[in-house]
This record gives structure tokens, sequence and C-alpha cells, in this order.
């Protein structure tokens, strides 16, 4: 990650500073501020400063603890559990993907699992960490209830993103970090605030209706990706993060925006692995992996393939550069919260 422009660094400080007058340590202020800018930063707004109210009125509501006693238990040298003690999540999931790295670095493979958690961000951005350490990682988190399983009328599966990280053997990771619905609920919680449209075929309304009204969205379902398929993928992410974890699962994770009536306990799941397990020349390999399917033929209209990771890579470079750019929305809750 480069260094910060000025402006950046100031919006970072007054962010740390809003966590901390709301009671988390320096430390959990630093860590939390450091995902919510590299959201903005990557063009994640949905999952950016969007987001900074929220997590401060839960922890006004005593539904995220401040000031946790997080515990980690040892279980074989691959493998760690988390009780994060209802932490604000991007804490918990910076002590995870860290004990992974280290595990992996140790054994070969790292697995850990976290119960009693919250909402974390992007799962990109944690992948992005192992992967510098020449690690792949998968990571699994779960959500609140906005997907129908496939044939029910009622909601219950979260957006439950699946993420893949590798060591490409060039500055740029592959990182896929994709939730299984068609359009992920942050995008439509700003929508809804900023009284914007959202695209046509991702949503129904309550009453099972097409709708393009985010707040009439909000109400409803949100669509899975490819059908039956997406639910399948969905249920599966449900089961590692929370089945597995000791997590919430099966529709009990509670709304961060609307539910204060208690913590969330989101379970995460972090897989870290050595690049050289089975073979030597990992980063050969994946040079020409990359190499062979960005060189296909292409279709009219496509000037480059790009592998996952690359364009996302491009707007942090692009966007490190020059100011963030706050909504009103946004600008009203930072004055909201400083006062």
């Amino acid at each position: 990650m480069e260094k910060d422009n000025l402006k950046t660094k100031n919006l970072k400080k007054e962010v740390i500073k809003i966590f901390k007058k709301f009671g988390l340590s320096g430390d959990h202020a630093s860590i939390s501020a450091n995902a919510l800018i590299n959201a903005e930063l990557v063009g994640a707004y949905g999952h950016g400063l969007s987001r900074l109210k929220m997590y401060c009125d839960r922890i006004s509501k005593k539904v995220i603890n401040p000031k946790p006693q997080i515990k980690i238990k040892k279980i074989s040298g691959s493998i760690s559990h988390v009780d994060a003690d209802d932490s604000i999540g991007f804490v918990a999931a910076d002590i995870a993907i860290k004990k992974a790295i280290e595990n992996a670095k140790k054994t070969g493979i790292g697995l850990v699992a976290v119960k009693n958690s919250g909402h974390y961000g992007l799962s990109g951005y944690y992948a992005e960490q192992a992967v510098k350490k020449n690690l792949v990682t998968m990571i699994y988190t779960n959500a609140p209830p906005a997907v129908a399983p496939h044939g029910s009328l009622k909601s219950l599966f979260g957006t439950n993103p699946i993420c893949f990280g590798t060591p490409t053997g060039s500055k740029i990771p592959f990182i896929l970090d994709t939730s299984i619905s068609m359009i992920n609920r942050g995008k439509i919680r700003v929508a809804a605030r900023n009284n914007q449209k959202i695209p046509e075929g991702v949503a129904l309304d309550k009453l099972g209706r097409m709708t393009t009204d985010a707040k009439k969205a909000l109400q409803g379902v949100q669509l899975p990706i490819a059908g039956f398929r997406g639910s399948g993928l969905a249920w599966m992410v449900d089961i590692l993060s929370g089945v597995l974890t000791g997590g919430n699962h099966a529709g009990r994770v509670k709304d961060p925006f609307d539910d204060f009536s208690g913590p969330q306990n989101i379970g995460h799941l972090f897989i870290t692995f050595k690049t050289n397990l089975f073979v030597k020349n990992y980063n050969n390999r994946i040079r020409e992996n990359i190499r062979k399917i960005t060189r296909l033929p292409k279709i009219k209209g496509v000037k480059e393939i790009v592998y996952p990771g690359q364009n996302k890579y491009k707007r942090f470079k692009m966007n490190s550069k020059k100011e963030i750019e706050l909504s009103k929305m946004i600008k009203n809750d930072l004055e909201f919260l400083k006062n």
C-alpha cells in the first residue's frame, strides 16, 4: 500500500478520533479506520465511511464491545479458534488473519475460525495481507438475512462473500472477493440513503415483485447469482463461517443497521497456506496460467482480459493520489459523530 496523501491522512485521523470518542482503544480505532479508508480507496463505497455511523451506533447501544477480552485458543500448530467477545469486526478479523499467517508460516497451513464477531468490511482487505506474505488464502464470512434460499419466499442467507487470494509473481495480487448476491447490500444501502435507483434484476420488494427502488429492496429480498447455484454457495458459506465456527447461522445474524437487540455474533473462517506445499515453482506456474488466459482472443468491445484484483488495484493507485470525495451524507455523519 502506498503512503496516503495528506488529506487522506487527515481524514483517517478524524475517523480514529471518532472511534476513540466512542470508546475504542487507540490500536483498535486505527485498525478500524484503516479498513474503512481502504474501502474508499478501492472504490467499495458501500463498505467504507457510509458505515461509520452504524458502527458507532452499535457501540453506543452496547451491542459492539469497545473493550473486548479477545481469546485465542490454540487447537494445533496450524489451527486456532478466536472468541472475539463481541468486538468490532475489523479487530477480530485483523487478529485472525495475522494468526492464520503466523500458523501457515510455521506449519504450511493456517486455519482460524472466529465467533462472536461483527461485520468486518471487505474480505479482500484481509486476503491481501496473506498474499503479501506469499500465501494462498480463502476467507468466508456470513451476514444478516438478505437472500432467499432457492424456492423460498423468505430471505435467510446473507450476501455471504466468497474470497480467494493468491500471489501472482507480480506486484498485483489475484484477489477474488465477491458476494453471492447480484449486488452487495452496502450498495443498496448507499442508494437508499441517497435516493438513487438500483439496477433492474437484482432485488424483489416484499411482495416478490422486481424493483429498482433501493428502499423497497431493503424490505424485500436480494437475488443470488446464478439462481440455485448462488443459493447453494450462500448455504456453503453459512455452514463454513457459521455452523463450523460457533457463530450465528441459519438467519440469526442480526442486521447491523436496524437490529440493536444484541450482538451480531458473526462467524469468519480464514484459511492460508504456502504456495510451495506441492510444487517448488508456483510463481512460474501462476504467471504462465495468467499469461495464457489473459492473452486469449477477445470478443468485440473488450480491450483487455483482466484477472480479479487488477481493477481494484488500479482504483487504489489512482485514488491514493487524490483527495477522497465525501458525499453530503458522509460529511453530515462525520460532523454529527464529532460533536
